[in-house]
Order: C-alpha cells, then structure tokens, then sequence
C-alpha cells in the first residue's frame, strides 16, 4: 500500500511504483498497437487506484453528450445510445462531488496559479478569439482546505501528490471510511472471480491475498471498479453454467464500446525558455471546442488542456521508436518547449473491445485481456481539427516549429459495461446496477454509454455518490 511519503518525484521510478504491469495484449489499427502493445491502457494497481495518477481535472459532462444518440444521429461503425440518466439528473451529485473534493471554481474556491505552459497557451488561444481559457476546474487545493494545504507547484501531479493538495481517495477518503470502523481494507490482493448462489445472485468474490493465496469473501453486494479493461475481464472470468458467457452479460455488451477519449498532443517550440514542466501539470484549458457543432465536419467536441512529460517520457512518446536529426532537435529544445492534451469524445463501436486472451496467462493463470481497438471515422476526423487548432494556439503564441504526437497508452479508459434503458442494449441500469444481477454493481467509468469531451474522474465520483444512495436505500429496504 502505498502513500503519500512513499510517491517517488521521477517518472521512470514511479510509473514501477504505481502502473498496473500484469499482461496485456493489444490488437487493432490504433498507433498503441504498434508501440506500446504490452501496455494499451496505464492503469494504476495501488490502494487508491487511478486518482494517485490522474491529474486533477474535474469537468461536468454537457447536456447533449447524455443524449449522444438523439442529437449525433445514427453513424455508420458507431454504437451510439443515449444515457438512461440526463445532466438535470445528475447536477446535485456533480455538486456533491465538487464540495468533496474542493474543484476550484466551485464553491468559491479561487483558480490555481497559471505556470509559464498555461501563459504560452493563453497567449495564443486568445489571439485566435477563444474565450473559455482558465486554468481548470482542478480538484486541487488552491488554498489549503479539508485539513490539506494548498498546491505546492511541484509538477510531478502524476507521480502521485506528494504535499496532498490534489484529491485522492488514498489519503481523503479511505481514512475517513477507517475512522468509521465500517473499512476492512486488504492491500495487495487480487479478485480473480465473482461467484454466485444458485438463484443466480452474487455470493462473494474469490481472491488472492498478499501472500498469494486463494481466498474467499462472502458478500450481500459486490461493486466492481477495476476501470474498463479490469472490470469486464473479471465479469468475463466469472462464467458458470449459469452464465456461459460472464456475468451480467446477456446483452452480449460485456467488453464491447471500449472508449478511450480521442487523444493526441502537440509541442511548440519558442525562442525563449518555457519550463512547461514547472508548476501544476494540468491547470490550463481551453474549452471552445468543446461543443457540438458539425460544420467542423464531426460529431462532439474535444478540450485543449496544458501537458508536460519529464525528459524520460518525452523521449519515449515524442515518436515512439524515433530518432535521428529532427527527434534530437526537439530533445535539445526541451526547455524551451510548451506541451498541450487534445481531449475529446471518441465514438463508441462494439468492436472495440475487451475479450480473453486465453492463449496469454497471468500470474494467477488466468487469461489476459486483449484490447481492441480501431478508430472511427469521426475520431479521424475530430483528431485532426484538434491537432491544427492546437498548432495554431502555438503558431498564435510565437512558435518556431511544432510538432504533433500519436496518442498515448495512459488515457481515460470508458465503457465495456455501459448502462442503458433497456438490458438488451447494454449491462447496467441507471445506478449501474446490473439488468441480469441484482446486487452485482458497476461502479467505475466502465459503466459510461457515451465518452464526452471531458475528463471523466469528477462524473465517476458523481455516480459513485449516487449509487451509494441507492445502495443504502435497497438494502434498507431489504429490496437486495
């Protein structure tokens, strides 16, 4: 189990510390295929999960990417479904979440800093007559608050917060649940099955402790949040003669729509210094773009937001597998450099997904997940509006050259087990609770029937609260 003292301030080291390494195969056209095939998707395997990685950004979904069908029509290759939940739906939690985990521009909590990166980015977004330009709405303390103190700019934000300033259920949430006495917490295990009763319904999970042995947990509900390549693969693992084809899998949609938002990044270089590595990682944005307006010739919309990469991965993800003349010019300029994250809404497919890899196994012995994915014709086309309006910020700013990158496997992984009106369509309901068991839940971003433009932690934390409710009230109710 890990902590804040324990998160390592470089990034080699700490990607060991933290990434999930289990095996993985990757398939499909998409550019991770080629470089990264053991690694499609960075995940985090620690107590605390992704938010000890994720960079902060907390964004609401907009109205329309709720009713993705309704308002982008039918598209050839897409799977597209409106949410059976809407925006109005969904506000007091998203207000909630906000309170919780100290979003700044919520609640009267003043923006971070803007680091030289933001500067660059600003200074040309505005040029071009962009107006939603600010430095984020960051669950990171601003100013210190909820016993935490104030970002302290040490931009190692996906490391894992070493001063605490960003929100993590690692050092926010999981000891408020211990202090309750409620919280029995088993670091370093492994689920490997759901199991179920005869009736169909869930009874406990097997796992491996610590100590690699096989344990069993018996359970009145078992919530699953193991992200969108996890999630499914355990629902897939836990086929029975009940279920031949997994859990909660009727449908047939268990694995299937695996979004990863359309990604890419483009780098300015500039005549004076940057040092976009200084200072918040991820406290810039642009949101513009982020509409939904079809004269740009796709469906949804995508956000600019600041990245810098340490020297490290910035050689490892300028162009994978490049070098030579061109690739030690833009190295030589690191300093000199300003970083942006194209963000956006990519299009749900059934094929793209998460299945068995049953000729790959794990240190447990059981398969892998393969991941597939190809990308739509929309992402095409949305991806590269984003990589010459992103060029142009640059351009705008006073850049001397700029450069665009594929994307990357660290990304914001979504669906696989969507909700969805109606069971045929999909594996869960409007609580995520699952339309073939009752008291088997999903509660990660797997459960997302459309990708939006935004970054997903804060519409994750929001239905996390409100399926808590749910829960609560079923099982007072003695309903499940």
């Amino acid at each position: 189990m890990q902590s804040q003292s324990s998160y390592i301030n470089d990034e080699w080291k700490s990607f060991s510390q933290l990434a999930w390494l289990d095996k993985r195969t990757t398939s499909g056209s998409w550019r991770v295929a080629k470089d990264f095939a053991g690694l499609p998707s960075w995940i985090c395997k620690t107590v605390g999960g992704t938010t000890t990685h994720w960079a902060g950004a907390s964004l609401r979904l907009q109205d329309h990417e709720f009713r993705a069908k309704t308002h982008y029509g039918e598209l050839v290759g897409a799977n597209l479904l409106d949410w059976p939940i809407t925006l109005q739906e969904l506000e007091p939690f998203y207000a909630k979440a906000e309170f919780k985990m100290g979003v700044t521009r919520t609640n009267g909590i003043p923006g971070l800093p803007g680091n030289n990166n933001f500067k660059v980015l600003n200074a040309g977004a505005t040029k071009l007559g962009y107006k939603q330009v600010h430095t984020g709405n960051m669950a990171i303390n601003s100013q210190p608050r909820d016993g935490r103190g104030r970002c302290m700019q040490l931009g190692f934000c996906f490391q894992g917060c070493k001063s605490g300033a960003k929100w993590s259920t690692l050092y926010v949430e999981i000891p408020k649940a211990e202090a309750t006495g409620n919280l029995d917490l088993r670091p370093q295990s492994h689920v490997s099955r759901i199991e179920h009763n005869d009736q169909g319904k869930a009874s406990g999970v097997i796992y491996f402790d610590k100590d690699g042995k096989e344990q069993r947990q018996k359970a009145r509900i078992v919530c699953v949040a193991g992200n969108s390549i996890e999630t499914p693969r355990l629902l897939l693992l836990s086929a029975s003669t009940l279920f031949p084809n997994g859990l909660a899998n009727s449908s047939g949609q268990v694995g299937r729509n695996y979004m990863r938002h359309l990604t890419g990044t483009v780098y300015g270089a500039f005549k004076n210094p940057v040092h976009m590595y200084r200072g918040t990682t991820m406290a810039g944005i642009v949101r513009d773009e982020a509409v939904h307006d079809t004269k740009r010739g796709f469906v949804g919309g995508y956000e600019l937001e600041t990245l810098s990469l340490g020297v490290p991965f910035m050689a490892a993800f300028l162009n994978p597998g490049g070098w030579g003349a061109d690739f030690t010019w833009w190295m030589d300029r690191y300093t000199h450099m300003a970083g942006m994250w194209i963000v956006g809404e990519d299009m749900p497919r059934e094929t793209n997904r998460v299945t068995l890899n049953m000729d790959v196994k794990d240190q447990w012995g059981n398969p892998v997940p393969n991941v597939h994915f190809d990308d739509h014709y929309n992402d095409i086309a949305m991806r590269s509006h984003a990589f010459t309006q992103g060029e142009r910020v640059y351009q705008a700013a006073g850049a001397i050259r700029t450069f665009r990158t594929p994307p990357y496997p660290s990304t914001h992984n979504l669906g696989t087990c969507r909700m969805s009106a109606n069971a045929r369509d999909g594996v869960c309901n409007k609580w995520g609770q699952t339309h073939d068991i009752a008291n088997l839940f999903i509660s990660d971003g797997s459960q997302f029937t459309s990708g939006g433009a935004e970054n997903p932690t804060l519409t994750i934390v929001s239905l996390a609260i409100r399926q808590a409710g749910y829960i609560t009230q079923q099982m007072t109710q003695k309903a499940i």
